[in-house]
């Protein structure tokens, strides 16, 4: 295998490992100059498609929320980015990696998430500047029947 599939096979197992699949409807929010490219063209290479912007008007599989300190309230922004998923998705949340411009402290994201209705399952590395929390909705008494 050639360094070229090397690397487009890592980028493409990063977006797998994040959970994304085939014919997923992925929503971006806070996309600008700084985020993580080869992240956001792995995604778009195992969903098939390209990502939909904040535009777009129907329900999505997941939500990739890029933010930062500077960029407001993040429990404001969790909630908006809830209701712009189906039931069962999850928000990815990306924010800066410590020492970075925009750095989010964990417990700012911990409590956002938890003052949302979210649960954090688990964070990985998303690239050189980027670190992803994956926060879903806690599973209902209902859905544990």
């Amino acid at each position: 295998m050639s360094a070229t599939a090397d690397h487009a096979e890592e980028r493409t197992n990063l977006a797998a490992r994040l959970g994304f699949e085939p014919g997923q409807v992925v929503q971006e929010i806070g996309y600008d100059d700084d985020v993580e490219h080869e992240l956001r063209e792995s995604i778009e290479a195992v969903i098939g498609q390209e990502l939909v912007d904040e535009d777009y008007e129907d329900v999505a599989d997941a939500v990739l929320l890029w933010f930062r300190d500077e960029d407001g309230d993040l429990t404001d922004a969790l909630v908006d980015a809830i209701g712009l998923i189906e039931d069962g998705g999850a928000v990815w949340l990306l924010t800066p990696k410590t020492g970075r411009d925009g750095y989010v402290e964990p417990s700012d994201i911990n409590e956002a998430a938890q003052t949302a209705g979210l649960s954090q399952t688990k964070s990985i590395s998303a690239g050189k500047d980027w670190t992803a929390s994956r926060l879903v909705t806690p599973k209902t008494a209902r859905s544990k029947r």
